[in-house]
């Protein structure tokens, strides 16, 4: 990783860093991804921020969900690199896919060893609310992604085509 682990930190959305987060929306879109949903955000960035913290405390949670905190990770030049989302439980479908935390990375900023520090700071998230062990999934085809959750404690416990996708998945545990 080029820049020092003490110059990034793991933050909840803030209203302060509002045209940092437009610009990884602007940088996701560059890349033709859709990871985050940008509507909302470049409508009105203020009922993004609400909602995120009503997911937070499980208030209007559509049914089926389960709480979620956002965090961003931003480094101290307050460029976000990433963004990961902690699901405080599980349903059983998310015990198949999705699992515990959802991680990204924007285009423009991968291979640089961000996402297994990303994924870490969550991971001590989810250790401070007592999640233990830490489900985490993704695609089997994914070998960067699946390399971070192995070098993250990550132990394969399951592969699946997943019915919602036809996707293949890779299923794992971390315990702390």
């Amino acid at each position: 990783m080029r820049q020092g682990s003490d110059r990034i930190k793991l933050v909840e959305p803030s209203i302060d860093l509002k045209t940092e987060f437009l610009d990884l929306l602007e940088d996701q879109q560059q890349a033709e991804e859709v990871y985050i949903d940008s509507a909302l955000p470049r409508r009105d960035f203020s009922a993004y921020l609400r909602k995120l913290g009503e997911m937070t405390v499980a208030r209007g949670l559509p049914a089926g969900s389960v709480p979620v905190t956002t965090y961003w990770m931003v480094r101290s030049d307050r460029v976000i690199l990433g963004v990961s989302k902690l699901r405080h439980h599980l349903t059983p479908s998310l015990k198949i896919h999705g699992g515990h935390i959802a991680y990204f990375i924007r285009p423009s900023q991968r291979r640089q060893g961000y996402g297994g520090l990303l994924l870490a700071l969550t991971l001590e998230k989810a250790q401070a609310r007592g999640i233990n062990p830490v489900r985490v999934t993704c695609d089997t085809g994914n070998i960067g992604s699946a390399r971070i959750i192995e070098k993250n404690g990550g132990v394969l416990s399951g592969q699946m085509v997943y019915p919602g996708t036809g996707s293949q998945i890779s299923q794992y545990w971390i315990e702390f």
